[in-house]
């Protein structure tokens, strides 16, 4: 038997498989829930002509769609809630590996990819982004599916003077966002998305649709910033509205290491903290040209948000921060809505209206990671980081301040543990362009920075945010997890909350069905 035929053989035996799997789930599907349902219809295998563009979609990281990536034997895009409770069950019943996508933004691609598990199959919520705004009670229940941008759509089509504060990325899926924390440029004043979450409904293991009343507080908490993909299939998200001023006010101020943007830095690490809660300014950071020429800089972008006219803002800048020379002429006042499409980076005068649309603008390869600070990174800190950044291609660090409402809530509040005391979080990006090729040298050049800041950071443990995953922390091994392999990042992600979401995953879901590569592992019965 030639190569070739082997080849051919085994190719034809696997999609073999993936239908004869794929149509048990079917015929599960139907005896499950609505029997004259087309599920044929909503079900992509391999074969499937529109397989590749679903897979796609939503999808964020270049790294998890290139063809070496494992693939899932078909995707189930469900229409209605009883399709995902029929979903959980037929997974459950015919062994199958379920992972679940609302966004697709999941920074190593776990909601569409499996590294530990095949086969599988991927339940993406895509249909399923309904979203209800009750002003009377300053409330709405959003579907899992729909994206931020969509929810902050329909908020301002209600009212111009109400908002969520939740995250700057708008083509995030609100599913998982909100199940890490989803900050913003509010958090400062109202604290995360998940701090602002009324009620839920979810699927269970076993196929029921719970709330919050019948799951119970400790599942309704583990819920709200304990990770997705632990502890069921989030449906709907019932939020609480803020209120908004009318006109707010925002500006980004460019300053190079020419123009003192070192010292400007280390300025702004002992001020944004502190500052007016009202006022959120985060620190965009990467490399530049020197004017025309071919030397290269680090450009300090201070983009910002303040509740408020530009006349009060100034004043709280001249009082708190005048080393960073704000005038009237940086300053834009605009409404809440604008002020979202201006942080997302959209360009002046796009309509809101293109926030239904759902679509990321964002698609490269690339790769994560992040720190939290407690004490001022140095002047010398600064300058050996520049250093550093300087060598790679085309880096990225996002500097978000904490402090105001954020150190209000105590560390058990809910899962998200990074509050009082925390100065600023840190996303450090590396992209690229060239695919697989030269993946090793960017990845290799991040784990070195990443080395080099744990020096200046948090310690014991070096806290990160589990909504920008990092696989370098640690992974579960092949359809088994353990308390201290998962101890690796789940102390990280959720310091001391971690054992607490370890009783509660045991619990509701003992025998591990919902499972990833960094989910919260159940004890040993």
């Amino acid at each position: 038997m030639s190569h070739l035929t082997i080849i051919i053989l085994l190719l034809f035996l696997s999609r073999t498989s993936s239908d004869s799997i794929q149509e048990s789930f079917v015929r599960c599907l139907h005896v499950n829930s609505d029997k004259s349902f087309p599920f044929d219809a909503s079900i992509y295998t391999q074969n499937n002509a529109s397989f590749t563009t679903v897979l796609d979609s939503s999808a964020q990281n270049l790294r998890f769609l290139v063809p070496s990536a494992p693939k899932p034997s078909f995707i189930f895009t469900p229409n209605t809630e009883s399709h995902v409770q029929a979903a959980v069950i037929c997974a459950k019943k015919l062994n199958i590996h379920l992972r679940v996508r609302s966004g697709g933004h999941d920074y190593e691609g776990m909601s569409y990819v499996s590294e530990i598990e095949t086969p599988f199959m991927v339940v993406d919520l895509a249909k399923l982004r309904a979203i209800n705004v009750d002003m009377k009670s300053n409330t709405a229940w959003i579907q899992a599916g729909a994206t931020i941008g969509e929810v902050y759509y329909r908020i301002y089509q209600k009212s111009s003077v109400h908002g969520f504060p939740a995250g700057l990325c708008t083509s995030l899926g609100v599913g998982g966002h909100i199940t890490g924390g989803a900050y913003g440029s509010m958090m400062r004043k109202f604290g995360l998305g998940a701090d602002n979450v009324l009620d839920a409904r979810m699927v269970d293991v076993n196929g029921r649709i719970l709330d919050r009343r019948s799951m119970g507080e400790d599942l309704f908490w583990a819920i709200r910033g304990g990770g997705g993909g632990s502890f069921g299939i989030l449906l709907w998200w019932k939020i609480k509205l803020v209120e908004v001023p009318p006109t707010v006010t925002v500006f980004t101020v460019p300053r190079t290491l020419e123009e003192g943007g070192t010292k400007l830095l280390h300025r702004w690490q002992e001020v944004a903290p502190y500052i007016d809660e009202n006022l959120f300014i985060r620190v965009i950071i990467q490399p530049s040209n020197v004017g025309n020429t071919t030397k290269r800089t680090i450009t300090t972008a201070y983009n910002a948000l303040y509740l408020g006219g530009a006349r009060k803002l100034l004043e709280v800048m001249q009082k708190s921060f005048p080393e960073l020379g704000l005038t009237a002429k940086d300053c834009e006042e605009t409404s809440w809505i604008k002020s979202v499409m201006y942080i997302a980076g959209y360009p002046d005068n796009t309509p809101p209206q293109v926030l239904l649309q759902g679509k990321s603008t964002f698609k490269n390869y690339f790769k994560a990671k992040s720190d939290f600070v407690r004490q001022p990174i140095p002047v010398a800190g600064l300058r050996g980081l520049w250093q550093r950044m300087m060598q790679e291609e085309s880096p990225l660090m996002i500097w978000n301040p904490y402090g105001g409402k954020m150190s209000d809530f105590s560390e058990s509040h809910i899962p998200f543990p990074h509050r009082n005391g925390t100065l600023f979080k840190i996303q450090y990006v590396t992209l690229w362009q060239d695919g697989k090729e030269n993946a090793g040298k960017h990845i290799d050049w991040l784990r070195d920075l990443y080395t080099y800041m744990g020096a200046y950071v948090s310690k014991s443990p070096r806290e990160a945010y589990v909504n920008y995953r990092d696989l370098d922390l640690g992974m579960n091994s092949k359809s088994r997890t353990s308390f201290k392999q998962a101890s690796n990042w789940g102390y990280r992600y959720f310091k001391g909350n971690f054992k607490r979401l370890v009783k509660i995953k045991t619990k509701v879901d003992p025998g591990n069905f919902f499972r990833h590569e960094q989910s919260i592992p159940p004890l040993p019965y």
